[in-house]
């Protein structure tokens, strides 16, 4: 990360307070600030003792903005969440905010970030999906993204239940970091539910918003939310989405910025498949193992990483996908959560459902661990359930 000057520090913190209350300005949005900077840089030359000069009041004016006060007791918040630790403020003229996001068509003009600021340079990719998805989608998502993370890409998603909760503890299982992307003030983990999730992925990774501190979740936030997504990562995974998904919204803007779509297909009579299917024929790249999106970001990793992405070169050429679930088969060997998971199988078929209650084990673990057996040709996937093959 590119350390700040002296005049560029002097300059933030004089200028700062403006670009929050502007933040907190009715219909004040990425476009105005970019029209308002193009004047002058700097936004503490449009006030007098805090309050807009005569100039920028015609200027408000002439843009149909109300003229209404300034929220200062707002602006005491942001700045007062910036003084406690690891709470970050990005402005758009920063030279620490995130170059990727800074060239989408609508940046967002100031960015709260809590955790590791540093991390929002390096390679991301998205992964989004549905709030409501199937057993088999939470799969695919925990997975897609254990693995990915495991290859040295940060997944970017949005804390949301489902798809996106699934993603995040994917990642936390991998070897890099995860960053969530919310739509609402950082003083509040939305949903609550996912407040552990959010501790969690604070320890090496980072919370980020545009959303003023004190902002509560709102339905007009999150389509917002979702550019930012987009805009921080190299590409996006949409693992299941219905045909009018926010996902979708997600994935029209990565197309707008640029970047790589991903879809995992799913059954035709699946309707959060539709969605994922919809992509694919419009031309996004349909994938099926970690694989083929590893192939298409190998150049962003090897550029990142430099000489550690030797290897990972190698492996893609060798089918890093099932290395690397070979390794973490091994590493459940004798696992007594496997054990218990076996003794609740047989020759018949066994809802999941079932296997949960009969284990005790929830219903990610349950999913991890059958992944893994049936990888191992211990178990088998069938309509209805799972079944125990005897060949061990």
């Amino acid at each position: 990360m590119k350390l700040q000057t002296t005049v560029e520090v002097d300059v933030k913190v004089r200028d700062l307070p403006f670009w929050l209350a502007l933040n907190r300005y009715p219909g004040f949005g990425p476009q105005k600030f970019k029209k308002l900077c193009a004047l002058s840089a700097c936004l503490s030359d449009w006030f007098i003792n805090d309050r807009p000069t005569a100039q920028f009041t015609e200027w408000l004016r002439s843009n149909r903005l109300p003229l209404v006060e300034m929220d200062w007791k707002g602006v005491e918040k942001d700045l007062a969440w910036a003084l406690k630790a690891d709470c970050h403020i990005l402005r758009l003229t920063d030279s620490d905010y995130p170059k990727r996001l800074r060239h989408i068509p609508s940046p967002p003009p100031v960015l709260f970030v809590k955790g590791n600021v540093a991390l929002l340079e390096q390679p991301q990719i998205g992964m989004v999906g549905s709030r409501h998805p199937t057993q088999e989608g939470l799969e695919n998502a925990f997975q897609f993204a254990k693995q990915l993370s495991h290859w040295g890409l940060i997944v970017t998603s949005g804390l949301a239940q489902g798809i996106d909760g699934a993603c995040h503890k994917g990642a936390l299982q991998g070897k890099s970091p995860t960053i969530a992307v919310l739509g609402n003030g950082l003083n509040e983990i939305y949903p609550k539910k996912h407040h552990p999730l959010a501790m969690s992925i604070l320890a090496n990774g980072a919370l980020v918003s545009e959303i003023p501190i004190d902002s509560p979740p709102r339905k007009e936030h999150f389509p917002r939310r979702n550019r930012i997504i987009s805009g921080l990562s190299y590409g996006i995974i949409v693992v299941e989405a219905a045909k009018k998904s926010g996902s979708l919204i997600t994935a029209n803007y990565a197309i707008e910025q640029g970047r790589e779509v991903f879809a995992l297909p799913g059954s035709i009579h699946n309707p959060l498949a539709k969605g994922c299917h919809q992509l694919i024929r419009e031309g996004a790249i349909c994938i099926e193992d970690v694989n083929q999106v590893l192939e298409v970001l190998a150049p962003v990793l090897t550029e990142f990483h430099g000489d550690a992405s030797i290897n990972f070169n190698d492996t893609i050429s060798q089918g890093s996908n099932q290395l690397f679930i070979q390794e973490e088969i091994h590493s459940h060997t004798q696992d007594p959560m496997e054990a218990t998971l076996m003794a609740a199988l047989s020759d018949i078929c066994t809802p999941i459902d079932v296997i949960v209650q009969q284990t005790g084990l929830s219903a990610q673990q349950v999913s991890v661990l059958l992944l893994s057996l049936e990888l191992n040709g211990q178990v088998k996937s069938v309509p209805g359930g799972i079944i125990r093959l005897n060949n061990r």
